[in-house]
C-alpha cells in the first residue's frame, strides 16, 4: 500500500509503498477514505509533542473515515462493507491514517453518520470525544443549566456548542468578535473575548457566573473567575500553572480531559466507539455538523495540507482525501 512517512522531526512526507496491515485480533482493517489533520499531528512532525510518545519515523494521522475490508478474530461489531470513523492511531507507536489501509483496535471506531460524507465525517473523531468527555463524561451537563464554552469557534469548542445545545443547556461562546455570527447560527450567544471576564459574567448571569464552563484554549484563569458557586470547570488544554484559589472559594470543581489517554495505555478504548455511535446519532437527528475548510488535497499534497494549519488560515478541520472522493 502507499503511506506518508515523516522520518525525522519537521521532515518532509514521503510517499512510500509499504506492507499492506492484516487485522489482528480484536482489529478492523480499513481502507482510509479520509484523514483529518489537527494541531497535534504538526507536532509530532516536529517532534515537539512528547505527551503523545509517537517517535518517527512515523505515519501520522490521528482520525480518518473508511470503510472496513476485512475483520479479525472475535470482532463481531462490525463487518466487511461497513464506513466507519474513529481516533484510532497516530501516536502511541501506532499507525496513523496517512495510508491506503490500517489495522485498528475495533473498540475505536463506529459507524459513521450515514447522513455526513467521509471528509464531513473524518472531521469529527479528536474534537468530538474531547468535547463530549468535556461536557458529558465529566459533568453531565443537562438542560436548565448554563455553559460557557472559551473557544467556541475553534476545532473543540464548536462542537462542545452543538452537544451542549443538543443536550438542552443554555451556551455562551467566547472568542473572536468575527466569530459571532457563526456562533449564533450554532445557537450560542457569543461574547467578545476581549470583553474582561466581570463585565460580562455580571451582564449575562446577574453576576452568578455559569454553571459549567469548558475551557477549550487554556484560558483557566478566566474559566475559574467564571465559573458559578457549586459550578464545574473542564479543560482541554491544562497548560500552565494556576491558583486554585478563585474555584476553591466557590466551592467549584475542576476535571481535565486528556483524549490520548485510552490511545496511549489501552485502558477507556470502549468509551471512545461509545462517543462516537453517540455523536453519530446526533449528527443523523440534523444536532451535530462539523466545519470542513473546502480546500481538498491528496496524499502528495499533505505538506500543503499541514501548512494551512500552521498558518492559522483553515477555515474547519482541515481534511487529506486518501480516496479522491
Amino acid at each position: 500500500m502507499k503511506a506518508l512517512i515523516v522520518e525525522a522531526a519537521n521532515g518532509p512526507f514521503q510517499l512510500t509503498e509499504i506492507e499492506k496491515p492484516v487485522a489482528g485480533p480484536g482489529e478492523v482493517l480499513v481502507r482510509v477514505h479520509a484523514s483529518g489533520v489537527n494541531p497535534l499531528d504538526l507536532k509530532i512532525r516536529a517532534g515537539t509533542a512528547g505527551h503523545a510518545r509517537h517517535l518517527l519515523p512515523a505515519i501520522l494521522g490521528i482520525d480518518l473515515a473508511g470503510t472496513v475490508e476485512d475483520v479479525g478474530e472475535g470482532v463481531e461489531a462490525f463487518r466487511a462493507g461497513d464506513e466507519v470513523y474513529g481516533m484510532t492511531g497516530g501516536v502511541g507507536g501506532v499507525q496513523g491514517s496517512l495510508a491506503e489501509y490500517a489495522a485498528v483496535d475495533a473498540r475505536l471506531i463506529a459507524r459513521k453518520p450515514a447522513n455526513l460524507s467521509m471528509r464531513e465525517a473524518v472531521a469529527l473523531p479528536l474534537v468530538v470525544i474531547t468535547a463530549w468527555e468535556g461536557l458529558v463524561d465529566r459533568v453531565d451537563v443537562g438542560r436548565d443549566e448554563t455553559a460557557l464554552v472559551i473557544g467556541a469557534d475553534g476545532g473543540v469548542g464548536h462542537v462542545a456548542v452543538q452537544i451542549a445545545q443538543a443536550r438542552g443547556v443554555t451556551v455562551f461562546g467566547v472568542d473572536r468578535g468575527d466569530a459571532a455570527d457563526y456562533l449564533r447560527s450554532l445557537g450560542a450567544t457569543p461574547i467578545d473575548r476581549r470583553k474582561p471576564v466581570a463585565e460580562y459574567v455580571a451582564e449575562l448571569t446577574g453576576g452568578k457566573g455559569f454553571d459549567v464552563v469548558y475551557d477549550c484554549v487554556g484560558a483557566m484563569d478566566d474559566a475559574f473567575q467564571a465559573v458559578s458557586r457549586f459550578g464545574h470547570v473542564t479543560s482541554s488544554l491544562g497548560w500552565g500553572s494556576h491558583s486554585l484559589a478563585p474555584l476553591s472559594f466557590k466551592a467549584a470543581s475542576y476535571s481535565g480531559v486528556f483524549t490520548l489517554l485510552p490511545l496511549l495505555t489501552g485502558e477507556g478504548r470502549e468509551a471512545h466507539g461509545r462517543i462516537l455511535a453517540e455523536a453519530a446519532r446526533l449528527a443523523e437527528a440534523g444536532k451535530l455538523m462539523p466545519r470542513v475548510d473546502g480546500r481538498r488535497f491528496s496524499l502528495e499534497q499533505a505538506d500543503d495540507a499541514h501548512a494551512l494549519i500552521r498558518e492559522k488560515s483553515a477555515r474547519g478541520k482541515v481534511v487529506i482525501d486518501v480516496i479522491s472522493p
